[in-house]
């Protein structure tokens, strides 16, 4: 994941213990002051995402940025071409993209509830009017269906009635 901020992944520490990084097992931790000075270095404007959780409020602030980008790259297609995804897809794919690096930048798992909601919204504004066309399936008239299940109802006791007078006759036969 290309982080936007510099150094923000690597402050972190991907697994290892106290989030310090690259710190080798034999270099010696030289306390608070040190250790401050590190991430003073790597995240000079406080814009590293916190360690212990999820930045719900700084997370909120950035996702309209992907909104914002989502809507100008709407402006390109017709509306009336909206509700067919091949037009737009890559678009979609670049709002969606977005919305999960801005999530995990700021310490969050993608997706999350205020995230979807986001989306959701996003939705709403485009997609409203799109719907499945789901054809509804319809009895046929009862002339139509009444011979449709009578005729292989009597053509199977026709042949059922059939077998057993045959078997009949060629036991009477022999």
């Amino acid at each position: 994941m290309a982080s936007t901020f510099p150094g923000c992944m690597e402050a972190k520490g991907r697994g290892s213990p106290g989030g310090l990084g690259g710190r080798r097992p034999q270099e010696p931790f030289r306390g608070p002051r040190a250790f401050r000075a590190v991430l003073t270095a790597v995240c000079p404007l406080g814009e590293c995402p916190p360690v212990s959780g999820c930045n719900e409020k700084r997370m909120l602030a950035m996702l309209p940025r992907c909104g914002k980008t989502f809507a100008e790259m709407m402006k390109k297609v017709e509306v009336w071409k909206w509700c067919n995804l091949s037009e737009f897809i890559v678009y979609y794919e670049s709002f969606t993209n977005c919305t999960e690096v801005e999530t995990n930048v700021v310490g969050c798992y993608w997706p999350n509830p205020l995230a979807q909601s986001f989306i959701t919204g996003v939705h709403r504004r485009y997609f409203h009017n799109c719907s499945v066309d789901r054809q509804q399936w319809q009895d046929p008239p009862d002339e139509i269906l009444i011979p449709l299940i009578v005729v292989p109802i009597l053509l199977t006791l026709a042949m059922t009635g059939l077998v057993v007078w045959r078997s009949k006759r060629a036991a009477q036969v022999v």
